[in-house]
C-alpha cells in the first residue's frame, strides 16, 4: 500500500511539474532583426499569463529615483546577450552591445496582484535603439503591439488613498523618440549605474560584464523622497535629472530651451534653471519670470508647469495625465531652501 501511495505522489508531482510553464528562452533575432514583432511573445521574454515569469536570462531591476508615470508600479529587466560586455560613460550611463533589449512593464498593484498594462522595450539593434510599445489583452495572454499608441480607461490609487479616474496613455512610437532622443538617436534613458538597484541574486554577475573603463564603480545615488539618502539639494536634483533632464540636456529634445538638468550642467546656475528667463514666454510661463526664482516656488515657472495637466503647460509633455503631487512639494521645498540674490 505505501509502494502505491509513494508512487501516486510521484505521478502527482510530475503532473504538477508538466502543468507549469516551460522557462521562457529568449528570441535573440527577434531583437536584432529590422521586423516589428506583433506580438510581445515572440521575443521569448516572459512564460506564463502577464509578465510573471521572465526568462532566466533577464536580469531584474528597479531605479532608486523613478519616472514618475501617473502611479504606475513599474517592473524592469534588461537582456543582455551570453558572454556580451556592457561599458560605462563618465556619468554612469550603461552602454548597451548589439543584441541587448530593456523591458519595462507598467500597471497597477503590488505583488500578486500586479496587473500589467503595457510593456515597452527598447531593442539594440545594429542601425541604433528601437523603441516599441506592447499593451496586454484581457486575460493576459499575449500583449499587442500598438505603434500608434492609444488610451486606456484606468483607475488610480494614490499613495493618500484617494482614488482617479484617468485616460491612460501608452505612448505611440514617435512618442518613445521625443523622450528617448538625444543627438536626433533614440537611447535609454533609465540605465545609470549610481541609479540602478540590481536583484541581490544576479547583481554580482552582471556588474562584472560592465567595462568601468570610462567611469568608476559608482555609488548609489539618492532616493528622492528618503531623506536618509541624500541632501534635500541631491534629492531634488536627482528627481529633475530623472523626470525632466531626458529632454532637458545639452543634446535633448528640449535642447533650444537652454534649461539643462542633467549631472553635467549642475555647475551652470543659469543653464539649470536658477534666475533663467524662458526662451520663448508664452502661456507655458504663466507671467512668471524665471524659470527658477530662488526662495519663491510660487514663481517659478517649473512648479507651475509641474503642477499643470493642460496640453502646452504640463510639463513633462507626456507620460502622464496626473500631477505628482509628492514630486511637487519636493521641488518646492528645494526651491524654497534657494537663497535669492
Amino acid at each position: 500500500m505505501k509502494r502505491w501511495q509513494g508512487l501516486a505522489g510521484v505521478v502527482a508531482a510530475a503532473l504538477l511539474v508538466s502543468a507549469l510553464p516551460a522557462p521562457a528562452v529568449i528570441n535573440d533575432s527577434a531583437i536584432t532583426e529590422a521586423a516589428l514583432p506583433r506580438k510581445l511573445s515572440e521575443f521569448g521574454f516572459f512564460a506564463g499569463p502577464g509578465a510573471t515569469d521572465p526568462a532566466p536570462a533577464l536580469v531584474a531591476y528597479s531605479l532608486r529615483t523613478p519616472l514618475f508615470s501617473d502611479y504606475a508600479e513599474k517592473q524592469r529587466f534588461v537582456y543582455v546577450p551570453q558572454a556580451a560586455r556592457v561599458a560605462a560613460d563618465a556619468e554612469g550611463r550603461l552602454i548597451f552591445p548589439v543584441g541587448s533589449a530593456l523591458i519595462k512593464t507598467f500597471g497597477y498593484g503590488s505583488g500578486a496582484a500586479f496587473r500589467p498594462i503595457e510593456t515597452r522595450v527598447l531593442l539594440r539593434r545594429a542601425n541604433g535603439w528601437e523603441a516599441l510599445p506592447y499593451v496586454w489583452n484581457s486575460d493576459l495572454s499575449d500583449a499587442d503591439l500598438k505603434v500608434a499608441g492609444t488610451r486606456l480607461p484606468v483607475t488610480v490609487t494614490r499613495p493618500d488613498g484617494k482614488r482617479s479616474e484617468i485616460s491612460y496613455a501608452v505612448p505611440n512610437k514617435n512618442q518613445c523618440k521625443e523622450c528617448h532622443s538625444s543627438a536626433g538617436t533614440v537611447v535609454p534613458i533609465g540605465p545609470i549605474a549610481a541609479n540602478m538597484d540590481i536583484a541581490p541574486a544576479k547583481a554580482a554577475a552582471f556588474r562584472k560584464r560592465i567595462d568601468w573603463a570610462a567611469a568608476p564603480i559608482a555609488a548609489s545615488g539618492p532616493i528622492w523622497n528618503d531623506a536618509s539618502t541624500g541632501t534635500l539639494d541631491q534629492r531634488a536634483r536627482a528627481y529633475l535629472m530623472v523626470n525632466c533632464a531626458h529632454c532637458h540636456n545639452p543634446t535633448g529634445s528640449a535642447s533650444n530651451s537652454g534649461l539643462f538638468l542633467n549631472y553635467g550642467a549642475a555647475a551652470d546656475r543659469t543653464a539649470t534653471g536658477l534666475y533663467k528667463r524662458p526662451v520663448a514666454a508664452g502661456r507655458g510661463s504663466g507671467g512668471r519670470e524665471f524659470a527658477i526664482a530662488p526662495g519663491q516656488p510660487d514663481q517659478s515657472i517649473m512648479i507651475h508647469r509641474m503642477g499643470s495637466t493642460e496640453p502646452g503647460v504640463a510639463m513633462p509633455e507626456v507620460g502622464r495625465s496626473m500631477v505628482h503631487e509628492e514630486g511637487v512639494a519636493l521641488i518646492r521645498e528645494w526651491i524654497s531652501s534657494l537663497r535669492s540674490e
